[in-house]
C-alpha cells in the first residue's frame, strides 16, 4: 500500500478516535486508556461507565464506498478484541470484573460537517 494511503488512513483513524472519545465523554463515560497494544491487537479506547469497563472499537469512514464502518467488525476482529481485552485485564488487576465491548461507527470527514455517529453497545459478545 502506498505511504500516502496509509498516512491518510491513519489520519482518518486518529480523527475518528477523537470524535468517538469526545462523544463518549459527553455521554458520561470516563477515559481509562487509549490505543492499548496487546499481543492480540490494539484496543482503541478503554472507558469506564457506571456499570464497569467499556472497550470501544472505533471505525471511521469518509464515504460508504467500502461499506458501512461497522461492517469492518468481522468474526476474526471480534475474537481479537476479546483476546486483547482479556490480555489487558490480566495486566490490570484493579479494574472491575464487569465489562462490555462497544463499537462506534463514524461517517464523515475531518474538515466536513458534523459526522454521523452510531454507538453500538454490547456489539461484541
Amino acid at each position: 500500500m502506498p505511504m500516502a494511503d496509509k498516512a491518510h488512513r491513519q489520519k482518518i483513524g486518529q480523527w475518528g478516535e477523537q470524535v468517538a472519545l469526545d462523544y463518549l465523554i459527553d455521554n458520561g463515560l470516563q477515559l481509562v486508556a487509549r490505543n492499548v497494544r496487546t499481543p492480540y491487537g490494539e484496543l482503541d479506547l478503554v472507558m469506564m461507565d457506571a456499570l464497569g469497563l467499556v472497550v470501544v472499537e472505533v471505525k471511521a469512514r469518509t464515504s460508504s464506498a467500502f461499506g458501512l464502518p461497522e461492517e469492518a467488525i468481522t468474526a476474526r476482529k471480534r475474537e481479537h478484541l476479546i483476546q486483547s481485552l482479556e490480555a489487558y485485564l490480566a495486566t490490570r488487576p484493579g479494574l472491575p470484573d464487569s465489562w462490555r465491548i462497544d463499537v462506534i461507527a463514524i461517517r464523515g470527514k475531518p474538515a466536513g460537517p458534523d459526522p454521523e455517529i452510531v454507538w453500538f453497545q454490547n456489539a461484541v459478545v
